[in-house]
């Protein structure tokens, strides 16, 4: 179970706020940079002070975050009714309201139950089905790609992380960002390998990326996709 805490340093003159996350998952000390923030992220009996690490990061942890408040300004405004349009695997897909058993995403659109609206919201049904739909395409696509490594993991757990898009834990559990299914399918997949990969190779080395590479060729332009467009991956402001 990971730790959280709020700190605050001064980098370069710029006071930056801070999370602390303690893991037992941990394989090492690493700084996280994203839309939502900076985290430290410590292995549970690690005596590494964070303060430190990130002073001996300060210029990249300063110029990522300056690019991330950058891109925070640019989160879309949702309205959560019929008509609205919302990212699907890439494209925008429109909001209905139908009497139906079930909410479904067919020909473009996403097909919300009449009465799941009415007893929650548009914002619940639509974050339930795209959850539903997230974990169909997940396993689907790690038995795929598992099975092609050669690895078992034990078990997908769908999150909704703040600062991560997915993580692997020392037992096998992959933690896996229902907004992913804003992406493309392309994307998921690096997401899916990236975490894959985890099992052959704890620390991001050249071996890491080695395997990366070889089931994602393409692996440096999702990376670099996720960083350009985190911004409209964002379902409301409480991902924030």
């Amino acid at each position: 179970m990971a730790e959280t805490q709020r700190r605050q340093v001064d980098l370069l003159g710029e006071s930056v706020r801070y999370d602390v996350r303690r893991s037992d998952g941990a394989a090492e000390p690493r700084i996280d940079v994203d839309i939502h923030g900076v985290t430290v992220v410590i292995p549970k009996f690690d005596q590494t002070s964070p303060e430190d690490l990130l002073r001996e990061n300060a210029v990249w942890v300063v110029e990522s975050k300056q690019k991330y408040d950058a891109y925070r300004e640019e989160i879309p405004e949702r309205n959560y009714e019929e008509g609205e349009t919302f990212p699907y695997l890439g494209s925008e897909y429109e909001v209905t309201i139908e009497r139906r058993p079930s909410s479904c995403v067919d020909e473009g659109m996403f097909r919300l139950a009449r009465h799941h609206v009415e007893k929650t919201s548009v914002k619940r049904a639509l974050e339930t089905l795209y959850r539903r739909k997230a974990r169909e395409r997940f396993e689907e696509r790690a038995n795929y790609f598992a099975e092609e490594m050669g690895v078992e993991y034990d078990k997908i757990e769908v999150r909704n992380q703040r600062t991560k898009w997915g993580s692997c834990s020392t037992t096998g559990t992959l933690g896996l960002n229902w907004r992913l299914m804003m992406a493309p399918p392309e994307v998921i997949n690096y997401v899916i390998i990236h975490e894959l990969v985890h099992l052959l190779e704890q620390n991001h080395g050249q071996e890491f990326w080695n395997h990366v590479r070889e089931y994602c060729p393409d692996y440096q332009e999702h990376i670099q996709w996720l960083e350009k467009n985190s911004t409209k991956l964002t379902f409301s402001h409480e991902d924030i």
